[in-house]
């Protein structure tokens, strides 16, 4: 159930940004619509740390990427712009909070390399993130 709570906290904090952009869901269906942005959203949970013995404690960890999907031939700029405001939303140290579970913003989101991807020019937002689990 921790990584449901986790999952939650995070899109939530990304519904939240404005103005808002479609998103494509993990599993869900989505038809991009052509000539318009929109970002792809991915849970990468890495292998659970367990800094204790003993206490039942664990923390949950991993990646929450925004692939950001911009028509081509229009420059970096607008995709470039809407990374930072991801990074801005979800600035390090930042906690969000869904049901029992807390989830802390580790570092400053990255913003990978731009790259083409069909008709699109993908800007991958990297945010780490950790959870402790009682």
């Amino acid at each position: 159930m921790s990584i449901s709570s986790v999952r939650i906290a995070l899109e939530n904090k990304l519904n939240g940004i404005t103005p808002a952009l479609s998103t494509a869901w993990e599993n869900v269906p989505f038809t991009p619509v052509t000539g318009t942005p929109y970002q792809m959203v991915f849970l990468l949970p890495a292998t659970p740390a367990n800094p204790t013995m003993g206490d039942g404690y664990y923390r949950e960890q991993g990646i929450f990427q925004v692939t950001l999907m911009y028509p081509l031939q229009a420059g970096p700029k607008t995709a470039a712009d809407r990374a930072e405001l991801i990074r801005t939303a979800f600035k390090r140290g930042t906690t969000l909070t869904s049901g029992t579970v807390s989830v802390i913003i580790e570092r400053t989101p990255e913003i990978g390399q731009g790259r083409v991807d069909g008709d699109r020019w993908a800007l991958p937002v990297k945010i780490r993130w950790y959870a402790g689990i009682y």
